[in-house]
């Protein structure tokens, strides 16, 4: 069973009085004007929504959807199926996406995903103006409690922080030729303009940097693509200056490189391909250094640079709203969480106790 591979390719109808050839249009327009992130989490939604309608209702989403089965999908995701009885329509939907490789287990998956998944299914529905079912009471009230049964904390996106002391190890455990350049340059950009997210690394192209103050001011300057929190040409410009400055400018010069993307595969041969990293290469990149570095295996995630960036601030005393001029972080709860896992332990309050 394979899911939709975009959300064009679901049978979905067209809004009263609007001809193909707009609906086309505008289905076009929607994807131009939607995040690349936001489209792969509608494509894998959309495939996942499709299978388990398949599975549970026997048939394809309908637009609008009913009501009744928009309820049995925030049931059936939001109780351990294992103790189910083996003949539990939820279980037996469950096994079969199970089998197909769109569900880890049988136990519910965590709110935030049931949220994305709803999220989506309710896009689909604006798309084509259409009422979602789930902004009935019944359905309001079925999700604020699958919310609070399923009530966990948050597991982090990289079990470290990638800190300065971690990255001097990766940094170290980088080889010769192209590609221990290449993965120092990655590196280095990654962590020191902000933390930058793996699909912002592999999106840079060389006409993303600006080089001209280099030479004079060991500066380089880039502006991102895009990111989750700005739009396409409104991000702002950050700066690389120093060693990381000096590893992005070696990897440029030492690759030949004048235009396109700007980190790319290494072939066997220690030759620079043509196509560009992608962003499960970043995370086979942190694997390998961090094996050749020593550190266990899982200790950090590609996330652990955008962690390890803001818990390093957080050390060294820079201003909260400093570094998120760097890391772009558009909710200061978000970026606090970092500082106040570091400050906490130097909390003058925390040693009231024998200060007397």
């Amino acid at each position: 069973m394979k899911p939709p591979r975009n959300p064009r390719s679901a049978p979905l109808p067209a809004p009263a009085g609007l001809s193909e050839a707009d609906m086309d249009r505008l289905t076009e327009l929607f994807v131009r004007g939607t995040p690349a992130n936001t489209l792969r989490a509608w494509e894998s939604d959309l495939g996942y929504i499709a299978a388990w309608r398949l599975q549970r209702f026997g048939g394809a989403p309908a637009w609008p959807e009913r009501e009744e089965v928009a309820l049995a999908f925030v049931l059936d995701h939001s109780r351990d199926l294992a103790t189910a009885a083996e003949d539990d329509p939820a279980r037996v939907a469950a096994e079969t996406m199970i089998a197909a490789g769109l569900r880890r287990g049988f136990a519910c998956p965590a709110p935030s995903t049931l949220d994305r998944r709803i999220a989506s299914w309710r896009a689909f529905h604006r798309m084509r103006n259409l009422a979602s079912p789930f902004e009935a009471p019944i359905l309001r009230q079925a999700r604020q409690k699958a919310r609070k049964a399923a009530d966990r904390a948050p597991a982090p996106k990289s079990a470290n922080p990638v800190t300065r002391d971690i990255l001097h190890q990766l940094l170290d455990a980088t080889g010769p030729g192209l590609r221990g350049l290449r993965d120092r340059a990655l590196l280095c950009l990654g962590w020191a303009s902000g933390g930058r997210r793996r699909s912002e690394i592999v999106a840079l192209n060389v006409e993303d940097l600006d080089l001209k103050a280099f030479a004079g001011q060991g500066l380089i300057r880039l502006r991102l693509p895009g990111t989750k929190t700005t739009t396409k040409g409104d991000t702002p410009r950050l700066v690389l200056q120093g060693r990381p400055a000096r590893a992005v400018a070696t990897w440029i010069a030492a690759a030949g490189l004048t235009a396109g993307p700007l980190f790319r595969r290494i072939t066997r041969h220690d030759t620079v391909g043509r196509n560009r990293l992608s962003a499960a290469g970043v995370a086979e990149i942190l694997r390998r250094l961090l094996r050749d570095a020593g550190l266990p295996e899982g200790f950090a995630a590609p996330h652990g640079l955008r962690s390890g960036f803001l818990t390093q601030a957080a050390r060294d005393g820079v201003a909260l709203q400093a570094a998120m001029r760097l890391s772009l972080h558009r909710s200061p709860q978000q970026a606090q969480k970092y500082y106040a896992d570091v400050e906490i332990a130097e909390n003058p309050a925390a040693g009231l106790f024998d200060a007397g």
